[in-house]
């Protein structure tokens, strides 16, 4: 019996929506205190806790059901997804606990075993401790990390601290799900459904650790939400984000899946919340599919200086060749993101 056969989500980690997150958050009890430096408040992608003036925890939790059949290959995505968030935020994870759902009369417990071994192999890699986690029976497998990191306050990344004038480097391809649809419904290419894989079990511990050496103004990953929502969150109230869609990089076959109508439940979710805050311009529907296509692992959106933008793309290519300068910060015009 499959890893994905026992998913009757499909193998797609469907998140709650941006607008239900909202709606569910907002009338929580709630203790303040000033040493939250991040909460979840403007979407950042982890919890930020100062402990002193030069050093802060940066605390992260990440899970979903299967999206590829082999569960040491399923372990290593979910913990390298997990633990992009503590990247995202400028942070070093330190350690990481695991959470398991997995059925309780399945057949096959060396799957298990085999997803537990690659997260840990990933972790081990990003340089954290395996400390330890939760199980619980379930219907469906699902597995992840609660990541818990360390940061300077002082150089910690924002998702909304663009300047007008930045430039964006995007540091993964786009079009995971499209991928992923495509290789359940049997029309994915192995070289296709290989590339996908290779990019979603890629840290983004490389790309952060380069980008610490430049002016990094604002960063977040792009994972469920897709790019569009995210760029959104990144726009804040006040910018807009301009993006040059023949800039972007696209996974092998992801335009084309696009255009045979195997875009994921969870991108039209995406459509749904982000649409009015967003031009497509002339942008096809397929093109367009590809910008709400929701990412696993996906890449970190790097907003910084213009000038520094090249030597920094430069350096991050040299592991992560699909990086790329995809468009501009600018001041608001009335929409979050605009493409070109």
């Amino acid at each position: 019996m499959s890893l994905l056969s026992q998913c009757t989500s499909g193998g797609c980690g469907a998140k709650f929506g941006a607008d239900e997150l909202a709606g569910l958050l907002k009338n929580l009890p709630l203790l303040r205190d000033p040493r939250l430096l991040v909460g979840f408040e403007t979407a950042d992608d982890a919890a930020v806790y100062a402990l002193s003036e030069e050093t802060a925890v940066v605390s992260t939790v990440d899970f979903f059901p299967p999206m590829v059949e082999d569960p040491g290959l399923f372990g290593r995505i979910a913990a390298a997804n997990a633990l992009s968030d503590i990247y995202a935020m400028g942070g070093r994870p330190l350690l990481a606990l695991s959470l398991v759902c997995f059925p309780e009369n399945y057949e096959d417990q060396a799957a298990l075993a085999g997803i537990l071994a690659g997260g840990a192999a990933k972790i081990m890699e990003a340089g954290a401790i395996l400390a330890g986690g939760h199980s619980i029976y379930d219907h469906e497998p699902k597995y992840g990390l609660a990541v818990t990191g360390l940061i300077d306050p002082r150089r910690l990344w924002r998702n909304q601290a663009g300047k007008a004038g930045d430039a964006l480097i995007l540091t993964k391809p786009l079009g995971v799900g499209l991928v992923l649809s495509a290789a359940r419904a049997g029309l994915a290419s192995a070289e296709e459904f290989s590339a996908a894989v290779s990019t979603m079990e890629r840290l983004n511990k490389y790309a952060a650790e380069k980008a610490a050496g430049f002016e990094i103004h604002a960063v977040t990953d792009i994972t469920g939400f897709g790019l569009l929502v995210h760029a959104a969150e990144m726009a804040g109230e006040d910018k807009t984000l301009v993006l040059d869609f023949e800039s972007l990089p696209l996974l092998p076959g992801a335009l084309g899946f696009a255009a045979e109508y195997l875009a994921t439940a969870a991108g039209q979710r995406n459509r749904r919340h982000i649409s009015a805050r967003v031009d497509l311009g002339k942008l096809s529907a397929d093109a367009g599919e590809v910008l709400f296509d929701p990412q696993t692992s996906g890449g970190l959106l790097i907003s910084l200086p213009m000038n520094q933008a090249a030597g920094l793309c430069a350096e991050i290519r040299k592991d992560d060749p699909a990086a790329a300068i995809v468009g501009q910060v600018e001041a608001g015009c009335g929409r979050a993101v605009v493409v070109v």
